[in-house]
C-alpha cells in the first residue's frame, strides 16, 4: 500500500486535539487567571505583549501559501495586526517583532488549532476587558468575537481541519504542534508577568 492510500480523513481529529491537550490547556487557563490581567490596565498592557509574542510568532504560518490552500482563508483569521491596535490604544510602544515559529507543514495545523480555539474561549477575556473600559474598538480588538460569531467559526475551521488527509505520521505531528504551542504560551507568560 503506498503512502498516498494511507492518507486520511479524520472527522474527530480536533476532538482528539482537544483530548490530548486538556491538560494544557488546563494549566494556561490557570496561569493567565493566577496573572491577573483584568485588575488594571497596567497588568492587561502585560498581557498584550503576551498575546503579540504569542500571535506574532504564528504570523508566518498565518500567510504560508501551502496552508492557505488546506485551509481557505487562513490568512484572515490571524489576531496580529488587532494586538498591535490594542497596543497602540493603551500608547503603548510596539515591541520587535518576535521569533517566528519552526513547524511541520502538520505540526503547524496543532499550533493554528490551539490559536484559533484561544478564541473560542476568549469570550470571558473580552468581557473582563470591559471592566477595564475596553472593547471591541479600542484595547481589546483582538479578543473581540469573530464576525460571523465566535460558534460559527470555530465550526467551519474545525471541520476544515478535520477533513484533511494525514498519515499517520502527521497525525502524531500535529499533536506534537499542539502541545508546543501550549508550552510557548505558557513561556510567554512566565517571562512576561515574572515577578508579579
Amino acid at each position: 500500500m503506498t503512502a498516498t492510500a494511507t492518507r486520511l480523513t479524520v472527522p474527530g481529529r480536533c476532538a482528539r486535539l482537544k483530548a490530548s491537550s486538556s491538560r494544557d490547556h488546563d494549566s494556561v487557563d490557570e496561569l493567565v487567571m493566577a496573572a491577573r490581567p483584568f485588575e488594571d490596565r497596567e497588568r492587561y498592557a502585560r498581557f498584550l505583549q503576551v498575546q503579540h509574542r504569542f500571535h506574532g510568532s504564528l504570523l508566518a504560518l498565518y500567510h504560508d501559501e501551502l496552508l492557505n490552500d488546506r485551509l481557505p482563508g487562513l490568512m484572515q483569521l490571524s489576531r496580529f495586526a488587532a494586538v498591535e491596535r490594542d497596543l497602540l490604544d493603551l500608547g503603548l510602544a510596539l515591541p520587535s517583532a518576535p521569533p517566528t515559529v519552526s513547524a511541520s507543514p502538520a505540526q503547524a495545523l496543532g499550533w493554528l488549532y490551539c490559536s484559533e480555539g484561544s478564541n473560542l474561549g476568549a469570550a470571558f477575556l473580552f468581557k473582563q476587558t470591559q471592566r477595564l473600559g475596553l472593547d471591541g474598538n479600542e484595547g481589546a480588538r483582538h479578543l473581540a468575537p469573530h464576525p460571523d460569531g465566535r460558534a460559527l467559526h470555530w465550526r467551519e475551521f474545525v471541520a476544515r481541519v478535520d477533513g484533511l488527509a494525514l498519515d499517520a505520521g502527521e497525525e502524531v505531528e500535529v499533536i506534537a504542534g499542539v502541545i508546543a504551542a501550549f508550552d510557548s504560551y505558557r513561556g510567554h507568560l512566565r517571562a512576561v508577568f515574572a515577578g508579579g
